[in-house]
C-alpha cells in the first residue's frame, strides 16, 4: 500500500527533522484504520502517543521512499506495547540506488512486558548522504506469537 504522508505535518523545532510529508511516500504492508502510518511520523510521540499498528499480525515492512535523495545523520524511534509480553524485532535499512539494493545499519529487539517495560525509545546516529529509500522491516514477536507490529514514532533527521 502506498500512500502520501499528509502535508499538514511541521518541522521538528530544531529544524533538522526531514519532513516526510513533503519529501517523500511512505509504503506499508498493513495498517489499521484507527492507526494508520501516518501516527509513526506526527509530533504525537512519547508514551500514550499516537502510533501506527499494523491489520494483519506477522512481519511487516515500512519503505519511506524519498522524492530526491536524503543525507540522514540520525534515526530515532519509539514503540510502546502495553498489552502483550513479547520480543519485537526491528531492522533498519537504506538504499542509495532507487531501492535495488539495501544495506542494513541497524537492528534492535524491544522487549515489552505489560508489568514493566512498556516503552522504548532509541536514537541512533549514522551518516548516510545519499539515501533514496529506508526500509523498516518489524517481526512482531521473535517468540513466535501472533501478534501485530507497532512503531510509535520514526524520525529522520538530516
Amino acid at each position: 500500500m502506498r500512500k502520501q504522508i499528509l502535508q499538514s505535518q511541521a518541522f521538528a523545532q530544531d529544524g533538522q527533522e526531514i519532513p516526510v510529508a513533503s519529501v517523500a511516500t511512505v509504503c506499508v504492508t498493513s495498517e489499521e484504520a484507527d492507526h494508520p502510518v501516518e501516527h509513526a511520523f506526527n509530533h504525537h510521540r512519547g508514551p500514550r502517543g499516537t502510533r501506527w499498528v499494523a491489520e494483519q499480525a506477522g512481519e511487516q515492512t515500512i519503505f519511506v521512499v524519498f522524492d530526491t535523495p536524503q543525507a540522514i545523520g540520525q534515526v530515532s524511534l519509539e514503540v510502546e506495547e502495553t498489552n502483550v509480553s513479547r520480543t519485537q524485532e526491528l531492522a533498519l535499512a537504506v538504499s542509495s540506488d532507487g531501492g535495488q539494493h539495501y544495506r542494513e545499519l541497524r537492528r534492535q529487539e524491544f522487549n515489552f512486558s505489560p508489568e514493566g517495560a512498556t516503552f522504548e525509545r532509541e536514537d541512533w546516529t549514522i551518516s548516510e548522504p545519499n539515501v533514496t529509500h529506508v526500509r523498516v522491516a518489524i517481526k512482531p514477536d521473535k517468540g513466535g506469537k501472533s501478534c501485530r507490529a507497532t512503531l510509535t514514532s520514526f524520525v529522520l533527521m538530516r
